[in-house]
């Protein structure tokens, strides 16, 4: 069943108007016909299970059948800091972060990172991420397209992290999984979260000793293995799926 987003004045007692760009990728692209089955989001954070009941040049009306009582969101406001990486490996972070339930990612230049992000090209690859954000969240039927924000310096990341409940740090030097375990089997339901991982060069003793002055972040390990950025991420908000999602 296809997943589509609309703005909450789109939504009537009976019906959702679907415009925009999804027209023509439900008319040209799906080739969908009255009748069939979608699911449709509010940006509220409302779904419905809906069928196509008419097909015009620039809309597509979908008749609500039931409202969608479940969802697919965790009760967890879930940040991803993510030390911005090299080449495209960005865009793979935010398309599994967003199947894995994230909130927010905000990408954070750090002392080693490769990249270095000037204001043009930030404008330019915010917008592609975004649409990333978007794609991923319809695939993975997510109630709400997660955001993607500038990004910031390390110390704005933190001083972002401090105002969540609790903020986890996987670092390549700490050790023992014992501590991890028993920190993520103590994070409740509600509780707002970040998680900060660095680029490919790791993160700066400085930066690390940044954290340590914050009493909400916690260094973990995710095992003796060095992870890649691109998995460290995924790695943890796995191990949030696996202990929040009830």
């Amino acid at each position: 069943m296809y997943q589509f987003f609309v703005e909450e004045e789109q939504v009537h007692s009976d019906s959702i108007s679907i415009t925009g760009g999804d027209v023509n990728h439900i008319k040209n692209v799906l080739r969908m016909k009255n009748g069939e089955k979608i699911r449709v989001s509010s940006k509220s954070g409302q779904a419905y299970f809906c069928h196509i009941s008419s097909i015009l040049d620039d809309e597509v009306i979908a008749a609500i059948d039931s409202a969608d009582e479940t969802g697919t969101e965790l009760d967890n406001h879930i940040v991803l800091y993510q030390g911005l990486p090299k080449g495209d490996k960005m865009e793979l972070i935010i398309q599994k972060a967003v199947e894995l339930g994230v909130s927010e990612i905000v990408p954070v230049a750090m002392k080693n990172c490769v990249v270095k992000l000037d204001e043009k090209k930030a404008g330019k690859k915010l917008q592609r991420w975004q649409a990333i954000a978007e794609s991923a969240a319809k695939q993975s039927k997510r109630t709400v397209i997660p955001t993607v924000k500038q990004p910031v310096t390390y110390k704005e990341a933190l001083k972002s992290a401090s105002e969540l409940d609790i903020t986890l740090v996987p670092y390549e030097n700490e050790r023992g999984m014992d501590a991890t375990r028993e920190i993520m089997g103590k994070l409740k339901a509600g509780q707002t979260i970040g998680v900060v991982v660095g680029p490919e060069g790791g993160f700066a003793p400085e930066e690390i000793a940044l954290v340590d002055e914050n009493a909400a972040m916690h260094r973990i390990s995710l095992g003796r293995r060095i992870l890649r950025t691109e998995t460290a991420g995924m790695a943890t908000l796995a191990m949030l799926v696996y202990n929040l999602d009830v």
